[in-house]
């Protein structure tokens, strides 16, 4: 797996990447798509988001943003159109009846290259219900140790049925496809301790696949590596000068933006199944 290849695909390409996501989150993933080489348009306006689509490189859909979802629909069959790359991510999916329904409806109508989730997410698509509370995965389905290859055998079927990489992230993070599957056991705890670190991720997987357009599981797994590697980086400085969550989420943003191709190649730790 060439991440530092990937890496370099996106910051010489600097491909656009059209995000509708939520207002929690707009800025930041805004601005760690511009750390990662990438250049962002949170445009999400129905009115125009077949225009600005056509112009960019890959869609991101962010659930987040539930009340979009017409937008979405129409960006996303757009994309599908002209060959653009489409990244959902599935906030809260299977957590309450009107997301199983509007999350279903999206999918029925839009063709994803990858989906990337926490382990409630993700099971919420596979199985129609979740265990997680709001955005947070639940005690229940979260990855480990021990049900580490079941988690790749529900991600590589997953995938199977919808045609897209699947991703599972948290303190293992899953990527699969419908034949294969990657391990990364980069990032910290404090990724979770700020709000918007999975959305980061997406979004950051938005310019990976605009990037990468016919390799989606390539870009997906050189994505979270990224995001792994560089989230280490910023604990290591938290931990050194004794700042909280509020620098992190800015240290972690300004590793993007520093990480080197011999950093990503050597922090990154990952394992195929």
């Amino acid at each position: 797996m060439d991440f530092a290849y990937a890496l370099r695909q996106v910051r010489e390409k600097a491909p656009l990447v059209q995000c509708i996501t939520n207002f929690v989150t707009v800025n930041d993933c805004a601005n760690i798509i511009l750390a990662a080489g990438g250049s962002p348009t949170m445009a999400y306006d129905i009115r125009e988001v077949e225009e600005t689509v056509a112009a960019a490189k890959a869609l991101v859909c962010n659930m987040g943003a539930i009340d979009l979802a017409d937008s979405m629909t129409v960006a996303g069959k757009k994309a599908n159109e002209l060959g653009r790359p489409a990244v959902l991510d599935p906030i809260a999916a299977g957590g309450t009846a009107l997301r199983r329904e509007v999350i279903g409806a999206l999918m029925n109508e839009v063709r994803f290259a990858a989906i990337r989730g926490n382990a409630s997410e993700i099971r919420g698509l596979f199985a129609g219900r979740s265990a997680g509370s709001g955005v947070d995965v639940g005690a229940l389905d979260a990855v480990g140790e021990e049900n580490l290859a079941q988690a790749a055998e529900m991600a590589r079927t997953l995938s199977a049925r919808t045609g897209a990489v699947i991703v599972i992230s948290g303190p293992i993070d899953v990527i699969a496809a419908a034949d294969r599957a990657l391990i990364l056991r980069n990032g910290c705890a404090t990724m979770a301790r700020i709000t918007g670190s999975g959305c980061m991720a997406t979004s950051v997987m938005g310019a990976f696949c605009g990037a990468m357009p016919d390799a989606p599981f390539e870009a997906a797994c050189a994505a979270m590596a990224v995001m792994g590697v560089c989230g280490e980086i910023a604990e290591e400085r938290r931990l050194r000068t004794g700042t909280g969550n509020a620098t992190f989420r800015t240290d972690l943003i300004d590793a993007v933006f520093n990480l080197t191709e011999k950093q990503l190649t050597e922090g990154v730790r990952y394992e195929i199944l």
